[in-house]
């Protein structure tokens, strides 16, 4: 990559476009083709959810976006930039300025408090928030000096969610967030996403297994076996908090 920094993305212009992209893992003498040509564009500030079964190409589709991963062939931009011609320092200085990840296990460091979790993203970040104000937006002001093993799994979640927003991410991906969590406690989390996108115009990116949480998207994706095989607008977003399964 040419630059040093990748710079920001235009107002009107897609956050990501992805052209032809194929992914194929070799296993001893066996290839598994996990991408087959997938065409996408990510809108800045939009909410998507990613629906398939496991196996469909999910994850390995967010882990190239997010620069976690590289594709075997086509295009993938953010911006202008093309990320599938990036070298490892540069998709490590985008992945640290630019993209928030949230998975399915929480990943936090037991020996430290929540406010300290979301103080290792911060102290890397070039414009962050404060500990405390990324803590607060996913409504856990009252759980600042807690460890890990003091919290629910629903409130590690939002502290991973914290961090993940602290750096005051372009576009936050998120892999099964709710995967491990039980329904009432999901929302919660869901809650949570739905605000941040809503206050900070992060383009929010999340793959599930669970149609139900399709109803709080503005645009739905299914995919199968590595492509995206249907498209959907919402007319109406449902309210996470108002979500049942």
């Amino acid at each position: 990559m040419r630059t040093p920094e990748m710079p920001e993305v235009a107002a009107a212009a897609p956050v990501f476009r992805a052209q032809g992209l194929t992914k194929t893992y070799h296993m001893g003498d066996v290839q598994v083709r996990a991408l087959r040509g997938v065409d996408l564009a990510l809108e800045r500030g939009e909410l998507v959810v990613v629906l398939g079964p496991s196996g469909s190409g999910k994850s390995t589709l967010l882990n190239i976006l997010g620069g976690l991963d590289v594709p075997s062939s086509g295009q993938v931009f953010y911006g202008g930039e093309d990320l599938s011609r990036a070298d490892d320092a540069a998709l490590t200085r985008f992945r640290r300025e630019h993209v928030g990840f949230v998975f399915q296990f929480y990943n936090l460091i037991a020996s430290l408090t929540a406010r300290e979790n979301v103080a290792v993203v911060t102290e890397i970040a070039r414009h962050p928030l404060a500990p405390e104000e990324a803590l607060a937006l996913v409504g856990l002001t009252a759980r600042l000096d807690h460890f890990p093993a003091q919290l629910s799994g629903g409130e590690q979640q939002r502290v991973a969610i914290a961090r993940a927003i602290a750096k005051r991410p372009a576009v936050l991906l998120c892999d099964e967030p709710t995967g491990a969590l039980d329904s009432a406690t999901g929302v919660r989390v869901l809650q949570a996403l739905e605000q941040v996108n809503a206050e900070m115009g992060a383009t929010t990116v999340i793959i599930t297994h669970n149609a139900d949480i399709a109803r709080m998207a503005s645009r739905v994706l299914w995919m199968q076996d590595g492509q995206i095989v249907r498209e959907q607008r919402n007319a109406t977003r449902q309210q996470a908090a108002s979500l049942q399964w």
